[in-house]
C-alpha cells in the first residue's frame, strides 16, 4: 500500500512478528475504542461509569500500539482511516466508527491526531469536548489553530494535530471486494451527513451525494456482486442510514437489469439515496420507539413521504433541484392501486423510478432487524410474498425483474443442501435460466463441522450422469445457529 507523496513503510507490528490480521485487529481496536469514548463523553457526565470504562479501554488500546510501535496516529487520507500505516478495513463491527471519525475530522478541520505519550483520561475528555464543539465560522486551518490553542490553555500537550492532507490513497492495489467496501462506506458517510444536517435544519448541498451515487453506479456496472453482497450489512442502531444506502444499491442494480442508461441510473440512485430524507423531520422518539406504534405515531411516521418533498425543496438550488427524487420520495409508499400512503386526491400513474425504489425499499425493510421488528423475514420468504401477494401493491413486472436479479434465493440467504451441507448464498447465478441455483459459500460439511476457509459451490454443477451435485432443500434462520450474515460480506 502506498500513498501519493511517499511510500508507506513496513508496519512495525508485522516486522516484530505480528501478522497482518493481528495488526488490523489492533488498529481496529483503537478506532472502535476512540469512537465509543467519543460517544460516551458526548452523552454522559465525565464521572459516569460508561465514560470511565470507555476511556480506560481507549487508553489500553492506544498503549498497546505505543508499546509496540512507539507511535500512535489516527489520520484521514481521502475516505480512509489509518492507524499509523495500517488502513482500517470496513467491517460490520467498525463501519459506524469509521464513518463517525471521517465526519469528525472533516468538521474539525483536521487530518490526523498523533498521540505523543501516554495520555490521562482528563486529557482525552478535553480533546473530545473541543473536537465536538460547534464548528467555528472560519476556514479549516483556523479551526485547527483554535483547537490547538484551547488544548494549550487547558494544559493538554500530549496530542499533535495535523492539517488535512492533500494526499490520496492509492486504489490500484485494492481488490474488487475492498473497492466495494469503500464505495459503500462513502455512501453511508454521505447519507449520515445529509440526514443529520437536514434534521438540524441546516442547508446541505448535493455535490457529495452525487459523487457517492456515481461511485455506486460505477461499481454496479463493473462488479455488481461485491456491492450487492454488502447490503447484508444491516446494523440496528444506524438503520435509516444503512437502509438508504442499501435501497440505492438494490435500485441501481435493478435499474441496470431493466435496461436503464447510465444517466438514468445516476438519477435513480440519487432518488433512492434520498427517498427517506423526510424521516429527518420525524421525531426521534417515534423513529426509535420499541414495539408497535399507536395510531397517532403511525400517522406521524406516514408523513415522511411528503415531508421528504419539503426537505428537498429546502436544499440549495445551485445545481438544480432533484425533481425526480421529489416524486419518488412522495410515491415510494404508494401501492400501484394508490391504496398506500400518503393519500392522493387525483388519479396518478406511478413513475418507473418509484416502482423500482418501492421494491428495493420493501425488500430491505422486511429483511432487516429494527426496533419494532425483532424477527425479520428471510430474503427468500420476502421475495415469495412480493411475488405472490398482490395486496402488497408492488408492480409485478418490476418484482419479476428483481427476482431475476437476485435469484429465488437472494444474497445472504442461509440454505441447507441435499448433501446436508449448510451454505450462504453468495451471488445469483449468471445463468438466468437457473434462478434457484445460485453460487453458495459452504459454511459446514455434511457432518455439521464448520468450514474455516472459503469454499464455494456452483449449484448448477452436475455429475457425469447429468444429476445436480447439490440442491437447496430449505432455508434456515441464521440466528438459530449464531451466524451473522454480514460477517461474510464485510
Amino acid at each position: 500500500m502506498t500513498i501519493a507523496g511517499g511510500a508507506v513503510t513496513t508496519n512495525a507490528l508485522q516486522a516484530s512478528g505480528v501478522g497482518e490480521a493481528a495488526t488490523q485487529l489492533i488498529a481496529r481496536g483503537v478506532v472502535i475504542a476512540f469512537h465509543a469514548a467519543l460517544r460516551a463523553v458526548r452523552l454522559y457526565p465525565v464521572e459516569h461509569s460508561a465514560v470511565q470504562k470507555t476511556l480506560q479501554e481507549l487508553r489500553a488500546a492506544v498503549d498497546r500500539v505505543l508499546t509496540t510501535e512507539h507511535n500512535c496516529e489516527l489520520r484521514r487520507v481521502d475516505d480512509y482511516i489509518f492507524v499509523n500505516h495500517t488502513r482500517i478495513r470496513l467491517g460490520l463491527d467498525n463501519y459506524a466508527a469509521v464513518a463517525s471519525l471521517l465526519a469528525l475530522f472533516r468538521e474539525a478541520g483536521i487530518g490526523g491526531i498523533r498521540v505523543k505519550t501516554e495520555i490521562e483520561s482528563r486529557e482525552w475528555v478535553v480533546l473530545f469536548a473541543l473536537l465536538q464543539a460547534p464548528p467555528l465560522e472560519s476556514p479549516a486551518a483556523d479551526r485547527l489553530a483554535e483547537i490547538e490553542r484551547r488544548l494549550g490553555s487547558a494544559n493538554v500537550h500530549g496530542f499533535e494535530l495535523e492539517p488535512i492532507s492533500s494526499d490520496r490513497a492509492d486504489d490500484s492495489e485494492l481488490d474488487a471486494k475492498e473497492r466495494a467496501r469503500q464505495t459503500y462506506m462513502r455512501g453511508l458517510d454521505v447519507t449520515r451527513d445529509i440526514l443529520t444536517q437536514a434534521r438540524l435544519g441546516k442547508s446541505v448541498g448535493l455535490k457529495r451525494v452525487k459523487r457517492a451515487v456515481q461511485g455506486i453506479v460505477d461499481a454496479i456496472l463493473s462488479d455488481p456482486g461485491s456491492l450487492i453482497g454488502l447490503t447484508t450489512l444491516r446494523e440496528f442502531d444506524d438503520y435509516t442510514f444503512v437502509h438508504s444506502v442499501n435501497v440505492c444499491i438494490l435500485s441501481v442494480a435493478l435499474g441496470r437489469r431493466l435496461g436503464l442508461t447510465k444517466l438514468q441510473l445516476l438519477d435513480l440512485g440519487l432518488s433512492a439515496l434520498l427517498h427517506d430524507i423526510g424521516k429527518s423531520r420525524t421525531p426521534l422518539e417515534t423513529l426509535n420507539k420499541r414495539g408497535s406504534l399507536n395510531d397517532d405515531e403511525r400517522k406521524v411516521l406516514q408523513e415522511h413521504p411528503w415531508q421528504g418533498v419539503l426537505a428537498m425543496f429546502a436544499l440549495p438550488a445551485g445545481v438544480g433541484r432533484p425533481y425526480r427524487a421529489m416524486v419518488t420520495a412522495f410515491e415510494h409508499h404508494l401501492r400501484i392501486d394508490l391504496s398506500g400512503y400518503p393519500r392522493t386526491i387525483r388519479t396518478r400513474h406511478l413513475s418507473l423510478f418509484s416502482k423500482i425504489i418501492a421494491v428495493a425499499d420493501g425488500f430491505d425493510a422486511a429483511t432487516t432487524t429494527r426496533v419494532y421488528q425483532a424477527n425479520p423475514w428471510s430474503p427468500a420468504e420476502v421475495l415469495r410474498g412480493m411475488r405472490d401477494n398482490l395486496r402488497l401493491g408492488f408492480d409485478p413486472v418490476v418484482v419479476k425483474a428483481f427476482i431475476n436479479l437476485t435469484g429465488i434465493y437472494p444474497v445472504g440467504t442461509l440454505v441447507v443442501l441435499d448433501t446436508f451441507e449448510m451454505g450462504l448464498v453468495h451471488e445469483a447465478n449468471s445463468d438466468q435460466a437457473a434462478p434457484s441455483r445460485p453460487m453458495v459459500r459452504l459454511l459446514s460439511d455434511s457432518q455439521g463441522n464448520m468450514i474455516g476457509q472459503p469454499l464455494f459451490a456452483d449449484l448448477t454443477e452436475r455429475t457425469v450422469h447429468g444429476l445436480f451435485v447439490r440442491t437447496i432443500i430449505r432455508t434456515e434462520d441464521p440466528e438459530r445457529y449464531g451466524i451473522r450474515i454480514g460477517d461474510y460480506f464485510a
